[in-house]
Parts: C-alpha cells; sequence; structure tokens
C-alpha cells in the first residue's frame, strides 16, 4: 500500500492544469526505470507503453489521463506544488480522484502483473478539454482490443464498492441561432424579432423526447435542456440575432432530432462539442472486467451506467472495447475537498492486474 499512496502523491503534487508536461514526464520517467515496456511519447504529449506484444490473445490497455481540472487556491503550496494530505485512509488533493490515484495503480499493475496477452498503458492529455489526447491517440494508430478506463465506477451499486461501467452518457452542445431583423421598438412591425424565432426553437427542443438505450442490462437515458439564451442590443431595439445554447446528454444509438429546429425560418444549428457516449462491445470483457471485481472486494460490485462521459468514448468510437473501472466515487472530481480512498485505489490496483493475467 506504501509505494501506491506514494507513487500516488507524488503524481498528484505535479501541477497539470495549464501544462500537462512535467506529469507526463515523472509517467514516462517511471515507466523506463521501472519496466522493460516500449515505452513512447507521442506528438501531443500522451505517454503510451507495451508490453508483451508477441503474445496472443485480446490485447488489454490501461487507459488513464493526467491532465485535471484548475484546482482550487487551498490546494495549491507556497512552492507552486499541489498539496497531497492523508487523512482517515484517504489521500485529498487536486487529481487524487480524477483521475492519478487510478494512475498510479494502473502503472504498478502493468508493471507487476506478468501478462498472459498484450498489454498496453495510456496516460492522456487533454481530457479534461475534450478528449484531444485521446483523438491524437487513436488517429496515431493506438488500438488495444481491450481498454480499461480508470475513471470513477465506484460507490454506484452501493457506497464504497468498486463497480464496473459498461456504457456511458456523451454530450453534445449546440448553438442555435436565430437570424431576424432589427427596428425601433415603437414599430416593431417593421422588423423580424430574432428573440420571438428563438423562442420557437425553444419549443421545438422542449418537445423533443431524449432517447434512451439498453447496454448488457443497463438502462441508460439521455437528457435535452436549454441552458442559455442571450439576446438583444438595447431595450428599444428589435433584436435581429438571438443565440439559444442546448446541453444534450447523449446515448449509445439514435440522438435526440435538433435538426428539426432548422425547420424554422432564420434558425440555424451549429453543434460545439460533440463527446461520444460509450457502450462495451464485449460481453467476455465486461464479465471478466466484473470477475475481477469481484474477486477482490468478496462478491460485490455490479455492472452499472456513468453519467459522464470520459475518453472511453473516443476509444470505443473507435472500435475498442471498453469498460471503465476506477477509484473515483460519484461528485468527488472537481471539488476543492477532491480525495480518494486508499483501500479502493488498492482494490482497483489488484482488480486491473487480475484482468490483465
Amino acid at each position: 500500500m506504501s509505494e501506491l499512496r506514494d507513487l500516488t502523491e507524488r503524481l498528484v503534487s505535479i501541477p497539470s492544469h495549464e501544462d500537462e508536461t512535467p506529469a507526463g514526464d515523472e509517467i514516462e520517467a517511471w515507466l523506463r526505470d521501472h519496466t522493460d515496456a516500449d515505452v513512447r511519447r507521442d506528438d501531443v504529449g500522451n505517454v503510451r507503453a507495451w508490453r508483451g506484444r508477441e503474445l496472443s490473445g485480446e490485447s488489454l490497455a490501461f487507459v488513464g489521463h493526467h491532465d485535471v481540472v484548475p484546482p482550487d487556491d487551498s490546494q495549491v503550496a507556497e512552492s507552486g506544488e499541489f498539496v497531497v494530505e492523508e487523512r482517515d485512509g484517504r489521500l485529498y488533493g487536486r487529481g487524487t480522484a480524477d483521475m492519478k490515484g487510478a494512475v498510479a495503480a494502473m502503472l504498478l499493475a502493468f508493471r507487476d502483473v506478468e501478462p498472459g496477452r498484450p498489454l498496453g498503458f495510456a496516460s492522456f492529455v487533454g481530457e479534461e478539454t475534450g478528449g484531444r489526447g485521446a483523438r491524437h491517440a487513436v488517429e496515431d494508430g493506438f488500438d488495444p482490443d481491450w481498454a480499461v478506463v480508470g475513471e470513477g465506477s465506484t460507490g454506484y451499486s452501493a457506497a464504497g464498492v468498486l463497480d464496473v461501467a459498461v456504457a456511458h452518457k456523451g454530450r453534445r452542445a449546440s448553438t442555435l441561432t436565430a437570424a431576424g431583423e432589427s427596428a425601433h421598438a415603437s414599430e416593431p412591425e417593421a422588423g423580424e424579432n430574432a428573440v420571438y424565432r428563438a423562442a420557437d426553437a425553444v419549443d421545438v427542443v422542449r418537445d423533443l423526447e431524449a432517447p434512451t438505450a439498453d447496454v448488457l442490462g443497463e438502462s441508460v437515458s439521455g437528457s435535452v435542456a436549454v441552458t442559455e439564451i442571450e439576446g438583444g442590443t438595447a431595450w428599444n431595439v428589435i433584436p435581429d440575432e438571438c443565440a439559444v445554447t442546448v446541453d444534450e446528454r447523449t446515448v449509445p444509438g439514435e440522438r435526440a432530432d435538433l435538426g428539426r429546429v432548422e425547420e424554422l425560418p432564420g434558425v440555424s444549428w451549429t453543434v460545439d462539442q460533440d463527446l461520444p457516449p460509450m457502450a462495451c462491445s464485449s460481453d467476455a470483457l465486461a464479465d471478466r472486467a466484473l470477475s475481477a471485481v469481484r474477486t477482490v472486494q468478496d462478491g460485490g460490485g455490479e455492472h452499472v451506467a456513468k453519467p459522464h462521459a470520459t475518453d472511453a468514448g473516443w476509444l470505443a468510437d473507435a472500435g475498442v472495447a471498453c469498460v471503465v473501472c476506477g477509484p473515483a466515487e460519484p461528485g468527488e472530481a472537481h471539488t476543492e475537498t477532491e480525495s480518494v480512498s486508499l483501500s479502493v485505489l488498492a482494490r482497483c490496483r489488484e482488480a486491473y492486474e487480475r484482468l490483465a493475467a
């Protein structure tokens, strides 16, 4: 346990919200010092490594990311390093849960297991800002048959229980732009009110049905909602433009039919971000991952679905069978009191080893 705690603490202490390079340097150096793996650093800063490429069977990769969201002031020491504290069996600090704790557990499992199949490790950059590292890795030929992504899957079936997520939602962010014609507000009929057109578009969104999906017995429900509206320049001017922001949580398969808004006069639709959902495409991977988890915690653990997008979406979109299995609990990441359970971290490490072997 001390080695896992110390490695997690070292990775967490390295700031990686503005520049992931120092954290990537640490991971790359550790792999070169502690394993005989084929290690490479790609053009965007991802750290990737392989062992046992000559072995038969489905290749398996442990996948994490070493960027983090900006810290709270309380999470930064005077030296500039991030504060890491251990209390009551947990490590506190920015990135402990999301997700340098899982990266540390994966590194140790990658080193210690005698792989029964080609075994990879990858820690990506840019996960928190749209999956830049994962997308580059896929384009650069990173294509394991199976991947375990170490994002949070703890506490879904019961408090403190490590689960295996076989699906998660994606996120599509859109802007609906309504164009009109300005006029003086004393003569509204002389113009075309863009806010009224935007209101018609909002009504279309309100009536859309968000799709649902079933993945290995787990139900995943999407959603679609207007979250922002902006238009107009003055109280006495008929607005000639109005923008509406739409947040859509997508599921594997169909999408909500947002294109219907473009049937309205003067309304256009732009997709600003589209993070893909994930559905595990391999019953064998899902079952073996759950078996490994149950072995390390006396039969506990279930297949579950996550509400949040992860890099597993990009990998699954490229044809990689994925599960999500990691120590973070719902509501823990991105908070000023972010922390991770050391006992769950240890279970993750053992489960990763069992699956790889």
